[in-house]
């Protein structure tokens, strides 16, 4: 089945978001088994050649920005979608209360210290959206703080993207059903069970205040360099087929290329 995951799961700049609409359970016609898992095989070792490719060219990096609600499948992404690649060249950073170092200075200012060096992926687990998300709907910061960086936010993807960092930004949507049926299975998973906090039941409460905070920051900071993707993850092995697709159609866009040999391999003569 040829799907175009770039396209079809973009959010269009300007477009207004409301999460109602997208399907936590759509899949765009595949269907789980054993073609879909011959796919994501064929891309994740397409990945790795790619990601193999682009450290070697050390000229450009990727971002990766994942962001959901608790049990949205952030980890799970990350183990799954870099299962194959060399971790010399992924860099991952989980940004989560910021410390008083970090407290003491601009929001974005732990951010780009993280930021992937050339010829590397990097990915956020959380990062600067939180900034207007969490802190948005715990009130952390007066509106007139937090309502100013949604454009702060575009112009510091914007100079990332001039400094040749490809941008790629996911939103793992999943229902309310879901959550509560995952964190259902780690209060019966002893392997799992030390995830929970009691903070993650209640900020349950906060449902809808974060649907319309993460609305806002898809319809505000979704642009042409820096696009959001809204990624159904109730089914995991969709969303890690999902993401794993637009990944490699990133690097494949970006036509990468091996550097030219440092010395004449014609003239090397062995002792």
């Amino acid at each position: 089945m040829a799907t175009n995951f770039t396209k079809e799961l973009r959010v269009k700049p300007g477009k207004t978001v409301k999460l109602k609409h997208y399907d936590a359970d759509d899949t765009l016609g595949w269907e789980k088994g054993e073609k879909t898992d011959d796919v994501l095989d064929k891309t994740l070792d397409r990945l790795d050649s790619l990601q193999y490719l682009l450290y070697a060219e050390a000229k450009r990096s990727v971002l990766i920005v994942l962001q959901g609600l608790d049990a949205a499948g952030k980890d799970g992404t990350i183990r799954h979608v870099m299962s194959r690649v060399n971790p010399q060249g992924v860099q991952v950073a989980s940004f989560k209360q910021p410390t008083p170092i970090e407290a003491a200075h601009d929001f974005l200012w732990r951010i780009h210290r993280r930021v992937p060096q050339a010829g590397h992926i990097g990915i956020f687990n959380r990062s600067h959206y939180e900034d207007v998300l969490i802190t948005r709907v715990h009130n952390l910061v007066p509106k007139d703080v937090w309502s100013k960086r949604y454009k702060l936010i575009n112009r510091f993807e914007e100079q990332l993207t001039d400094s040749k960092v490809t941008i790629l930004k996911f939103f793992l949507h999943i229902s309310k059903d879901e959550q509560k049926k995952r964190f259902m299975e780690r209060i019966d998973d002893p392997k799992k069970c030390w995830k929970l906090s009691e903070a993650d039941f209640n900020e349950r409460k906060f449902w809808d205040d974060y649907t319309g905070a993460y609305e806002e920051a898809l319809e505000k900071c979704s642009t042409v360099d820096a696009p959001w993707f809204v990624i159904p993850a109730n089914k995991k092995w969709f969303r890690n087929l999902a993401v794993s697709r637009i990944v490699t159609e990133a690097l494949e866009g970006m036509k990468l290329k091996f550097p030219d040999p440092t010395v004449n391999v014609k003239k090397i003569k062995w002792q």
